[in-house]
């Protein structure tokens, strides 16, 4: 049955309400950064665009651009670690029967239902013990300790949908086990390792709390150095808002060059 006229004039209308509704933020934000501190109280629907904002947020107190190399070499670093430790994770508790059986990958999940302010303690103490306080190495790890238990959970559903007969074929043939696994496993579980990196990348770059305890000066985030943007003029809502700009950008090009794989990886995880 075809929808009526009038029912294909609201669902559009419908459409257009809610891209408005999600873009409109992104759309101020965008626009908020290339304006005067004049034309952001103003409230200028035109006005004419300038770079001092981003030139101003590279320069003291905001330094944008350590904090945007630290924010890419913290997220690089905790997706370059975290994948291959999910991926044999993933692996391990797939293949092999384990002593204890299902309480281990039962105890890696229920690491995620453990709440930030309670793991920090422990971490704080443990870092500032190692002399490892305020340095990119502390935040890779307080990182990979929430993205590696999700990313082993979202791999083990797609190479527990692989059939182990490829594997016995290859082991046949001589293959040892980590020669199964990066030549028959891995490619054909590489649509849930790629979503996995995604979503880990997504966490990774967005986190706030950890790099806010953890972070003082030489390790600070994007993310932490937004909250700079408070002067003694108040909220400097062009700054805060060119620094926002930075921090989603990376999410933007992001979204654009893998929204074809990542929906191919979730549903490639729904029907096997």
């Amino acid at each position: 049955m075809r929808p009526t006229p009038l029912a294909r004039a609201l669902r559009t209308v419908a459409i257009i309400l809610v891209l408005i509704a999600f873009m409109a933020p992104i759309a101020w934000i965008a626009a908020t950064a290339f304006k005067t501190p004049r034309d952001v109280y103003a409230l200028r629907l035109f006005f004419d665009p300038t770079l001092e904002n981003f030139r101003a947020a590279a320069g003291a107190p905001y330094f944008l651009g350590s904090r945007t190399l630290n924010s890419l070499v913290v997220t690089g670093l905790t997706l370059i670690l975290s994948l291959p430790i999910a991926t044999l994770a993933a692996y391990a508790f797939s293949r092999f029967r384990l002593p204890g059986g299902a309480i281990w990958p039962m105890g890696v999940l229920a690491t995620q239902f453990i709440p930030p302010v309670i793991v920090i303690i422990p971490l704080f103490i443990a870092f500032r013990t190692a002399g490892l306080l305020d340095t990119r190495i502390a935040l890779v790890i307080a990182n990979m300790s929430f993205v590696v238990p999700y990313a082993i959970w979202m791999i083990k559903g797609f190479i527990d949908a692989i059939p182990p007969d490829m594997e016995e074929a290859a082991q046949i043939d001589g293959a040892s086990r980590l020669r199964v696994l990066w030549d028959v496993v891995v490619p054909m579980a590489l649509p849930g390792i790629a979503t996995a990196a995604i979503f880990c990348f997504v966490v990774s770059w967005n986190e706030f709390f950890y790099a806010l305890v953890l972070s003082r000066n030489e390790a600070v985030t994007l993310q932490v150095g937004l909250m700079s943007a408070r002067t003694e003029r108040g909220d400097a809502w062009e700054i805060m808002a060119a620094i926002g700009l930075t921090i989603m950008l990376p999410m933007l090009l992001l979204s654009g060059f893998v929204q074809r794989y990542f929906v191919k990886g979730l549903t490639a995880g729904a029907v096997r």
